[in-house]
């Protein structure tokens, strides 16, 4: 099984000083995050999608979505994020016009672009076809993201 499908992290969020709402009390997995449901996993990916916007704005950056993968999957850390870019708009189907601004993801209207971003992502870090990603989780992540007070026993 694929790591980021194991460990109910589809975009495979590195292990890092975050206090995750939704993370397995026990690990196993040293590098990168587990989280109880893959609905926790999206939540912590739509925190961080959120996360970039705010800091991209401190930075004086637009936050398109060439600049999100350049920090999701930086060149200087070895990624090849023109090829990234390239596979999330052939899976999105998504026709980017130079360097158009997103919404937030955290508005309605940011929502319905943010779930094929999202799930396009997750076909890049885990392989998957468009058809084998768990839309209703990446729903179900934004409504604890933004909507509630998201905790596990949700």
């Amino acid at each position: 099984m694929n790591r980021g499908i194991r460990n109910n992290n589809p975009l495979n969020i590195r292990r890092g000083s975050s206090h995750w709402v939704g993370r397995r009390n026990t690990v196993t997995d040293k590098e990168f995050e587990e989280f109880v449901s893959m609905s926790f996993g999206y939540r912590a990916a739509w925190k961080l999608m959120d996360t970039y916007r705010l800091r991209l704005r401190q930075e004086g950056k637009s936050y398109t979505l060439e600049n999100i993968i350049h920090r999701w999957a930086p060149p200087e850390d070895g990624n090849d994020t023109t090829a990234y870019l390239r596979a999330l708009i052939r899976f999105m189907d998504y026709k980017i016009g130079g360097r158009q601004v997103l919404p937030s993801p955290a508005c309605r209207q940011g929502r319905s672009l943010f779930r094929r971003i999202l799930a396009a992502m997750t076909c890049v870090e885990c392989g998957l076809k468009p058809e084998q990603v768990d839309r209703e989780s990446i729903r179900k992540g934004w409504e604890l993201a933004f909507e509630k007070r998201a905790s596990v026993a949700d």
